[in-house]
C-alpha cells in the first residue's frame, strides 16, 4: 500500500492504495467520480481523460500512486466551475456533438486543455488534437462544430468551409 494526497476538483484527498491503482480506477471507484470512463484499457480511446497539473492525461494510464501531491481534474467539476454548463458543453449539446455519449466526457477534456491553451483553434488544429480520443457513433463532425461555436469560430469555419470561389464556380 502507498499513501498518497492529491486534490481532486478542488477537494483535498488522501488515501492508501495499491501501487498498481490507476488513476481511472481511483476516481471511479475510490471517489465515486464516475464521469471518467474506462472504454479500452489500452489508452487507444481518451474515454478516461481528465487533467492532472494542468495537463489532459489518459487516466488508465498512469497509476495513483505517482501523482502524491498532484492536481486532478475531471469532467465533473467543469460544471461546477463554470455554474453550469461550460460554453464547450453547452456547444456539444446544441450542435448534437454526442450521441451515445460514452466518449463525451474525454472529448470535453481533451478539447478544454486544447482551449484552455489556444483560444481560438483552427478546425485542422482541433481535428489533430483529437486523434487520440475515439469516438464510435458521430464521425466527428458536431464533435469539431462544437468546439468551433465554443469557440466562436462556428460561422466563419462555416463560411470557409463553403466558399466556392477556391473551386471556381
Amino acid at each position: 500500500m502507498v499513501g498518497i494526497s492529491l486534490t481532486v476538483n478542488g477537494v483535498s484527498t488522501t488515501a492508501e492504495v495499491e501501487g498498481r491503482t490507476l488513476l481511472v480506477e481511483f476516481l471511479r471507484d475510490t471517489l465515486g467520480l464516475t464521469g471518467t470512463h474506462v472504454g479500452c484499457d489500452t489508452s487507444q480511446c481518451g474515454a478516461c481523460t481528465v487533467h492532472v497539473d494542468g495537463m489532459a492525461i489518459k487516466s488508465c494510464t498512469v497509476f495513483v500512486g505517482e501523482l502524491d501531491g498532484a492536481g486532478v481534474v475531471t469532467i465533473e467539476a467543469l460544471s461546477e466551475r463554470h455554474g453550469g454548463l461550460t460554453p464547450l458543453q453547452k456547444a456539444f449539446q446544441d450542435h448534437h456533438g454526442l450521441q451515445c455519449g460514452y466518449c463525451t466526457p474525454g472529448m470535453i477534456m481533451s478539447l478544454t486543455a486544447l482551449i484552455e491553451d489556444n483560444a481560438k483553434p483552427s478546425e485542422a488544429e482541433i481535428r489533430r488534437h483529437l486523434e487520440g480520443n475515439i469516438c464510435r457513433c458521430t464521425g466527428y463532425v458536431n464533435i469539431v462544430k462544437a468546439a468551433l461555436a465554443a469557440t466562436g469560430q462556428l460561422d466563419s469555419a462555416m463560411s470557409a468551409s463553403h466558399d466556392t470561389s477556391r473551386w471556381g464556380t
